[in-house]
Formats: structure tokens, C-alpha cells, sequence
């Protein structure tokens, strides 16, 4: 995203300095339910990613990584607390309790029905601190106030792209990679493609100021869920409902179908994918399938205080699939200090 909503940085700030800066708790939206073949631990990791966990814990348990279930992937450079799940069919819990480490701490333990499914996620709360802040208090706190009330663009963060995913994926398309890419990888060559271009319709909309203003065409999704629909332009209560959050833009996530935006909407989205037609192509060929994302995402109880004159700590809640630097970006131009991190020794 090269665009902003609502006027652009106020100032400067050191993210991530620490991994504690940036605390990340997972929501699934529903709870354990005490018996069945799984055991599942809530788990609080630092310096570590979610697969790194996810294959300890098959090693401590004495089963495939594949028996391990958890539903979002979390990186190593945050303190995150996120549920995991070990298929343990007709055997007892293990000593679960004993294997906490320097990189997790499991803070409970108890019997689930199901395997936790990767993508099942109701969204995360974070709580960020921002370290060096040099903004102006008074204006940064009026654009919290106008993040809180009238939500940010909803883009994929630089995170989707992981530096060289682009590249990856022009040469998936041409046939130019030299080994064929593990699934894994595969998806998330596709992923930064489809983003890509999401990314681009949504600044285009920030540009004609209509990233959340409904226009002829659009196809309108019902706020916390996946349900869309076309806007019937004759309804009056279309705007309202916008307007209060309840209902949000869309952007294409291209797959092998056309989409269904049409008239204003789908004029800027076919010019946006004819200017990236090699990796439009690519995705149709690999069968993706066509889908849609919000233009906006709604921050979720936002809250913030100065621990010091120079520090700003923010809570607040995100969707499935929204980024929280999506946000930061809408108040400060940051900079991550992960990397001052590793270097004193520490992880994400």
C-alpha cells in the first residue's frame, strides 16, 4: 500500500524494540470442551514461530507434526499466546506441565473433541508499545480518535509479501523456478500475488476517497463476517449502514473467475488486474478460487496511554486476517527494531 486514509504519518516510532513490545493474544471464538482425543494447551511462545512450536510439541508428545493442530501463524518476533492441539486417541494426557522453555510457557491444559483448524480464527488482540514516539500527543490522540470511529484501510501488510514473494511468484508463472516449491511455499507466492493486486484497487480507492463511500457496482460485505452481496444503488440505507460500519466495500481477490463488480467498481478493478495480467493469469491457472476482502477493517476497542512522554502503548482488536502495522501505518511511520532485538540476542 503506498496510499493513506486519513492524511498520513504524524510523527515517528520504534516498533518491536523488545518482543514484549508487541503482545498478540489469539481469539478462536470458542473454548475447549473438556473431553475428547485432543489435548489442548494454551500456549504463551517468544523467539518462537508457530510452526517452531507447533514441532516441539509433536517431539514431546511422541507424535507426527501432523497430530498438531493450531488456527493462525504467528511469527517469532512477539510474545503471542495462542491455543494448540495434540490428537492423543486412546491415551492419557502427558506431563505437559513439564514442558515449559525459554520460548513457551503453557498456561493451560485441557481435552478437546476436534483437531483446531488452521484459518478457524475469530481475530487477535494486541497490545503494542511504542517505543521514541516524537509526534505530537494532542494530534496523534485525535487520529486515534478518527481510527477508532471510522476504521483503516484494510491492506495486506508487507509481512504477505516476505520480502522476495513477488519475484517468486512471476517465476512460478513462467516456469523459471528451479525446484518446484512445497505447497506451503507454493501458497504463499500465490498469496502475495493475489495481495498485490488487492493492495493496488484499494489504494486506487483511497485515491478517489471512496475506500469506504459506497459507488456504483460494489460488492458490500457484512462487518465480522464473509457474507457479500452486490449494492442495489436504489437502496438509501446502504450508505447508512456504511457510514456506522456495519457494512464495508470490497476489493477482488483474483482466482479463476471473474468477479462479481461491476459498472464504477469493476471498470477500476479490471483496469488494476489488466495492469498485472501476468500474475492475474497465473492465478487463474492455478485454479484459485475467486474471492472478496473488505476495503476497510473496524479497530476494535481501541485504547491507548503514555507509560512515558515518548512511549505509547495501544490495545486493541482485529479481525481474521487484518494486520495490526495496517493500523500503526494510519499514525506513525515506524520502524521495526526486530532487528536491534536479535542483535542484543533476543527473538520475535
Amino acid at each position: 500500500m503506498a496510499e493513506f486514509a486519513h492524511g498520513g504519518p504524524l510523527g515517528h516510532g520504534v516498533i518491536r524494540r523488545f518482543p514484549e513490545d508487541f503482545r498478540v493474544i489469539e481469539l478462536t471464538g470458542y473454548a475447549p470442551s473438556g473431553e475428547g482425543e485432543h489435548l489442548w494447551l494454551d500456549i504463551e511462545k517468544r523467539g518462537a514461530n508457530t510452526i517452531d512450536v507447533a514441532r516441539d510439541l509433536a517431539r514431546l508428545a511422541g507424535v507426527s507434526v501432523r497430530d498438531v493442530g493450531f488456527a493462525g501463524l504467528k511469527d517469532r518476533n512477539a510474545v503471542t499466546v495462542q491455543p494448540f492441539s495434540i490428537h492423543l486417541p486412546g491415551r492419557p494426557d502427558p506431563n505437559w506441565q513439564a514442558w515449559d522453555d525459554q520460548r513457551i510457557r503453557i498456561l493451560a491444559g485441557q481435552r478437546h473433541n476436534r483437531k483446531i483448524q488452521r484459518g478457524r480464527l475469530a481475530g487477535n488482540r494486541f497490545e503494542l508499545l511504542i517505543r521514541d514516539v516524537d509526534g505530537d500527543r494532542a494530534a496523534l490522540e485525535i487520529r486515534l480518535d478518527t481510527i477508532a470511529a471510522e476504521g483503516v484501510p484494510n491492506g495486506f501488510g508487507e509481512q504477505r509479501f516476505g520480502g522476495n514473494n513477488i519475484a517468486r511468484a512471476y517465476r512460478l508463472f513462467r516456469g523459471e523456478l528451479r525446484r518446484k516449491p512445497s505447497k506451503s511455499k507454493r501458497g504463499f507466492y500465490l498469496s502475495a500475488a493475489r495481495s498485490l493486486i488487492f493492495n493496488q484497487v484499494l489504494d486506487r480507492r483511497i485515491r478517489d476517497r471512496t475506500w469506504n463511500h459506497l459507488i456504483e457496482g460494489d460488492v458490500l460485505m457484512l462487518d465480522g463476517t464473509h457474507s457479500t452481496f452486490v449494492a442495489d444503488p436504489s437502496d438509501p440505507d446502504l450508505e447508512r449502514r456504511i457510514a456506522e460500519l456495519d457494512l464495508h466495500p470490497t476489493g477482488p481477490l483474483v482466482g479463476e473467475q471473474p468477479g462479481p463488480a461491476t459498472v464504477q467498481a469493476g471498470r477500476i478493478e479490471q483496469h488494476v488486474i489488466e495492469q498485472h495480467a501476468e500474475l492475474a493469469q497465473g492465478l487463474a491457472r492455478f485454479r484459485l478460487k475467486t474471492d472478496r476482502r473488505a476495503l476497510r477493517m473496524r479497530v476494535l476497542d481501541l485504547e491507548w496511554n503514555w507509560p512515558a512522554d515518548d512511549q505509547l502503548r495501544l490495545t486493541f482488536g482485529l479481525r481474521s486476517g487484518c494486520y495490526a502495522t495496517t493500523v500503526l501505518r494510519e499514525l506513525l511511520e515506524y520502524v521495526d527494531g526486530k532487528g536491534e532485538d536479535e542483535a542484543a540476542g533476543s527473538d520475535r
